[in-house]
């Protein structure tokens, strides 16, 4: 799991306790419960003014302005929606038994366009509004920067059709063996929580290598495409 570029050089002070709790994790329970403490130290740091926010308006000289550092803060405050859920029930995020059910009432969900929410107080319905606030949130950020349209035309249909995908592959006999046997081999399985966590990342991707504009060179560039987390490139 990416540390959120807090292992770098110049970190602030405020997040040195944040590294440990975010280094080598695979766990799907272990990125929420990360993410859970994260969320609210990154928004702190955002709010009294220590980093530049939303992180695709820094520039190069700023703190943690990287194209990195910028990658995994956007994903960062495209994820924080998901910890905000007020009625946690994260095994509809994880657990292989409850995949079907909350993919099943996410594709009858109408999506919303909102980035800034009301809760309903039923998990089910919240994750599913959170996760469209999420990509919601990177269309937003994406408009900011300029960053190519055709990667973000019709993002929330996109990630419908990749719960399509998943829904088929749960539906499958032996899926939950399936998944046990990949995570113990440290892969993904299509877990909504690893589907969010990924398309995400791609977009985030999209957005700091527009933000970063000409100082992204095509070394640099090829190596953000290349990667599949900003923590590879640092």
């Amino acid at each position: 799991m990416a540390n959120f570029g807090w292992t770098r050089g110049n970190r602030p002070a405020q997040a040195e306790d944040a590294a440990s709790d975010l280094r080598g994790l695979s766990d799907p329970a272990a990125f929420l419960a990360a993410l859970d403490k994260v969320v609210p130290r990154y928004l702190d740091l955002a709010d009294n003014g220590v980093l530049v926010y939303p992180a695709c308006k820094r520039k190069s000289g700023d703190l943690l302005g990287d194209i990195s550092a910028i990658w995994e803060h956007t994903r960062l405050e495209a994820m924080r929606y998901v910890p905000m859920v007020p009625r946690q029930d994260i095994s509809l995020l994880v657990d292989p038994a409850r995949q079907a059910e909350m993919i099943d009432a996410f594709l009858r969900q109408r999506a919303h366009d909102k980035t800034v929410v009301d809760f309903t107080g039923t998990a089910i319905e919240d994750y599913g509004i959170a996760i469209y606030a999420g990509l919601n949130w990177l269309n937003h950020c994406g408009a900011l920067v300029g960053a190519d349209p055709q990667k973000f035309s019709g993002t929330l249909r996109s990630f419908r059709r990749v719960m399509v995908v998943a829904q088929q592959w749960w539906a499958i006999d032996g899926a939950a063996e399936r998944c046990r046997q990949l995570l113990e081999a440290r892969e993904r399985p299509p877990l909504v929580f690893f589907l969010m966590w990924a398309e995400c990342t791609n977009l985030a991707r999209e957005i700091a290598i527009a933000a970063a504009g000409p100082n992204a060179t095509e070394d640099t560039i090829s190596r953000m495409r290349a990667a599949e987390d900003p923590e590879q490139l640092t």
